[in-house]
């Protein structure tokens, strides 16, 4: 079968929805969908070279999955409100870059449930439905409110964490425990139950169940994390994609978001 080879700096695969969800890594000039790549081998290798996703400065070290230190410092991507949506300032014309966070942060933002192998609060700007969820791995989700910023979805997050997580077990995910027994409209409605009466102008209305497919041959019983920076060669069959995650044969796994930056070099068969 022939082979192709490909040379790029790692970034976040983008996706697109579908049954399954096709996957695509766009190395270079080219973009490679990885979901037509399940079954075939490929041969992954890290160049020794990290390049920022943000201002494309060669880096030694990588800083939150790609950047480097002045631009994991201070760039707005990586303010603390990243994390912890309750403490941005957008809605205030404040932050790193305020016309980012009005771009970003000052627009409708989601307070979603998903199911991985068990059920989670996660909050998403409205345009990332439902990709935040397919890069996290989710089987299953539904919006639970809809706010008018990120600072109102972060604080309704924080109101319910005491009864839901916000992590998504990734070892768990990767082996696709699906969680079928929860009843996921159900947990929402017992969430807006425990709401604080100042949030629940937000709960949505919107009860559509999003279900997603991954791409698969099987999915592993044990995984194995591959570390670039240890070995630098991953080469295997392909045998499914879930998350922002490869999984080859044998249950090794690689997290692409993990090595965003890092320059390397894909051989597929086409």
């Amino acid at each position: 079968m022939e082979k192709r080879v490909y040379q790029g700096n790692l970034k976040k695969m983008p996706t697109e929805w579908g049954a399954p969800i096709q996957y695509f890594l766009d190395l270079g000039e080219d973009r490679v969908n990885m979901s037509d790549a399940v079954g075939k081998h490929l041969k992954l290798h890290y160049q020794g070279q990290i390049n920022c996703i943000n201002c494309g400065r060669k880096t030694s070290k990588s800083f939150a999955q790609g950047f480097c230190f002045p631009c994991f410092r201070d760039a707005p991507q990586n303010a603390e409100c990243i994390i912890r949506p309750e403490l941005c300032e957008a809605h205030l014309g404040k932050g790193r870059d305020p016309e980012w966070e009005e771009r970003n942060h000052n627009q409708p933002h989601v307070v979603y449930l998903a199911i991985s192998s068990g059920i989670k609060v996660g909050v998403t700007r409205a345009t990332q439905v439902p990709y935040r969820w397919i890069d996290q791995g989710a089987w299953k989700a539904v919006k639970l409110a809809e706010t008018e910023n990120r600072y109102q979805a972060g604080m309704i997050e924080v109101d319910l964490k005491q009864y839901a997580s916000d992590k998504t077990p990734w070892q768990a995910m990767l082996k696709n425990v699906l969680g079928s027994e929860i009843d996921i409209l159900a947990d929402k409605e017992l969430l807006i139950e425990k709401m604080n009466p100042d949030f629940k102008q937000f709960v949505s209305n919107d009860n559509k169940i999003y279900e997603m497919e991954y791409p698969n041959l099987r999915f592993p019983q044990k995984v194995k994390s591959h570390n670039l920076d240890k070995e630098d060669t991953l080469e295997g069959t392909l045998e499914a994609i879930k998350g922002q995650y490869l999984i080859l044969d044998g249950g090794r796994v690689i997290n692409i978001r993990k090595y965003g930056g890092y320059l390397v070099d894909l051989e597929v068969e086409v």
